[in-house]
């Protein structure tokens, strides 16, 4: 389970934070809670993980996309950015400290960065369902992190 993606050199303009940007999240988060998906045909989940350096929690709407065996797979793309996300540190920090929102149900997940032939599967299915995707790792010169989260047990 090792979160080691680096930043990359390259890249499209990173998201940028701030108030304006809370705002925009806030704001889609509540629409995924009320409608169960953000904006157009893209699956969308509320992620919530403990901060890397706060130790507070943090939501974050994200596109998702099926895994095997009923798992989600999210990625760090950040539009094709240079750096990852900050969600990503966060899920690196925590990755068994994560909840989902998704059709209306909150589901405590383990979080784990795929690697290998697991990842090179998954992107493909990734930019199948979503092109724009594979258009994100053109932009920049890093890898982009595929994570699986998976339902934690009860237990």
């Amino acid at each position: 389970m090792t979160f080691e993606s680096r930043n990359g050199t390259r890249g499209a303009r990173q998201p940028t934070a701030g108030p304006l940007m809370r705002y925009l999240n806030t704001m889609v988060v509540r629409r995924i809670r009320k409608k169960g998906h953000a904006m157009g045909r893209m699956n969308t989940l509320v992620l919530t993980t403990i901060g890397k350096k706060s130790g507070e929690p943090r939501e974050t709407p994200v596109g998702w996309f099926p895994g095997e065996g009923g798992s989600w797979l999210i990625v760090a793309s950040a539009a094709g950015a240079p750096k990852n996300p900050a969600w990503y540190y966060n899920l690196a920090a925590n990755p068994d400290k994560v909840i989902i929102e998704v059709d209306g149900r909150k589901i405590p997940v383990v979080a784990e960065q795929l690697h290998g032939s697991a990842r090179e599967t998954a992107w493909e299915s990734v930019v199948a369902a979503a092109p724009r995707f594979g258009q994100y790792a053109v932009k920049t010169d890093r890898e982009l992190p595929v994570i699986r989260l998976t339902a934690r047990s009860a237990g």
